[in-house]
């Protein structure tokens, strides 16, 4: 697919803080760069996680899946999880656009999209189990087994950007809108 625009793609394990992350971005860009955040579709009730997301039911999803409403979707951890495609639009138009992506679903998201620029958020062993288990959403073996499989992971991908996400938000908030909004001019004063 060819684009105008720039796909970020941000992954990172559970509770390595993408949403914290793109929460940050998006403040402090308030609406005035060229950049815009993907809402993701998911099977998942909207009051589990802070991530701002469409909750749909698995019949909703699966409609609109049918219907190819999606530019991505993928499944993990027992939800179905889906990209709009509506950020067609919006890369045609020049923008960049931000999505808080999957590991597994990388390749795919590669072959589609042959510019996109994968961003890993990585954080420590033990900053991540201390967020896991301040989530409160886990028992104490799915959180091992988190940790086990983030371990596991190995990213020798040419042009993966990574943020370091042990440090204070702000650092690794800078760090991030560094890279987003890399040679992009505001839209108004």
């Amino acid at each position: 697919m060819t684009t105008q625009g720039q796909l970020f793609y941000v992954i990172g394990a559970s509770g390595s803080g993408k949403d914290s992350l793109m929460r940050y971005a998006r403040t402090h860009l308030n609406g005035h760069q060229r950049v815009l955040f993907a809402h993701r579709y998911i099977t998942r009730p909207f009051e589990v996680g802070g991530e701002n997301h469409v909750a749909l039911t698995t019949a909703e999803f699966a409609e609109r899946l049918h219907h190819g409403c999606f530019a991505m979707h993928w499944q993990s951890h027992g939800y179905h999880y889906g990209v709009g495609i509506e950020i067609n639009q919006w890369l045609s138009w020049g923008f960049r656009v931000v999505v808080n992506g999957s590991r597994a679903y990388l390749p795919q998201a590669q072959a589609h999209y042959p510019k996109i620029r994968p961003v890993l958020v990585k954080t420590s062993p033990a900053i991540l189990a201390q967020r896991l288990q301040a989530r409160q959403r886990e028992t104490p073996e799915e959180i091992a087994a988190r940790l086990r499989r983030s371990e596991q992971i190995h990213w020798p991908q040419a042009g993966l950007v990574e943020i370091d996400n042990d440090q204070p938000l702000e650092k690794a908030g800078q760090d991030f809108l560094d890279l987003l909004t890399e040679g992009v001019w505001p839209l108004c004063g």
